[in-house]
Parts: C-alpha cells; structure tokens; sequence
C-alpha cells in the first residue's frame, strides 16, 4: 500500500489525541504526511455564525491542542500540518462532522484515514467513524 497522507480529525479530546498518535505511526511506518483536522462542534459553529465568537479567539481555543499535535509529530519525525474545519452549519444542512471529513480527506488527497471512535461522547467527531467506515473510499483506522 502507498500511503503519502494520513488524515487524522481531531477535536481537543483525548480520544482523539490517541487518534492521532495512531496516525503519527502509521505516517512513519510509510514515510506519509498528517493532516490534522480540528472539526469545530456545533455549539462554536453557532457562535462564530452569530458573532459572539470570533475566529481569533477560536484559533487561540484550538492553538494549545494542535500545538501538542505538532509536537508530538516533531518527535516522530513526520511531518504535520493543521487545519480547523467547521462540522456544522446553520445554512447547509446536510454539513455534518462525517461529511466534512470525506470531503476534506478528497479534497487533499488523503491515502489513510485514522478516526476516533467516540461512542459515549457528546462532542463533534460523535459519529465520524461510523460514517467514514461506511463511505471513505480510503483504509480507514478506527481507534
């Protein structure tokens, strides 16, 4: 299998700092890429849509957890790179944290996808395993 990226969502959770760690290995098993998507939940999504929560603010929310990401990459000497994305929109309903992450992983090109199984949580990655298992047309990890 030749695998040049490894797409990983994540969320500040520790599910998905496990997730990603799992993607860190996989990345260096075959010389791939991370791409961290940090998928924003609907409650932030909201705010932002409404103002009451500018993205300055957001990316310094989400700064500290995706710099533990870069430095746990730095250590596994595999090279990392970020993005935020929203799972949820209040004009487009079918935009949904599964969605996001199909679409994202197209768009870059992703080989690999590592996923965080979160079945007892309430957050934005609930069901992306569930839905990436079903609908990637790329290996799937789900951790």
């Amino acid at each position: 299998m030749d695998v040049d990226l490894v797409l990983v969502p994540v969320d500040g959770s520790d599910e998905s700092t496990r997730a990603a760690r799992y993607a860190l290995s996989v990345a260096a098993e075959y010389g791939a890429r991370v791409h961290a998507a940090y998928v924003i939940d609907e409650a932030t999504s909201r705010s932002v849509d409404t103002g009451s929560l500018d993205l300055s603010s957001l990316r310094e929310e989400t700064s500290g957890f995706l710099n533990d990401l870069r430095a746990l990459s730095a250590a596994a000497e595999v090279p990392f790179r970020p993005s935020m994305a929203y799972g949820f929109s209040t004009r487009v309903k079918t935009r949904h944290p599964g969605s996001v992450v199909l679409d994202l992983a197209e768009s870059l090109d992703a080989d690999f996808l590592v996923v965080p199984r979160e079945p007892d949580s309430h957050n934005s990655l609930e069901h992306v395993a569930e839905y990436a298992l079903f609908y990637a047309s790329q290996p799937v990890l789900s951790v």
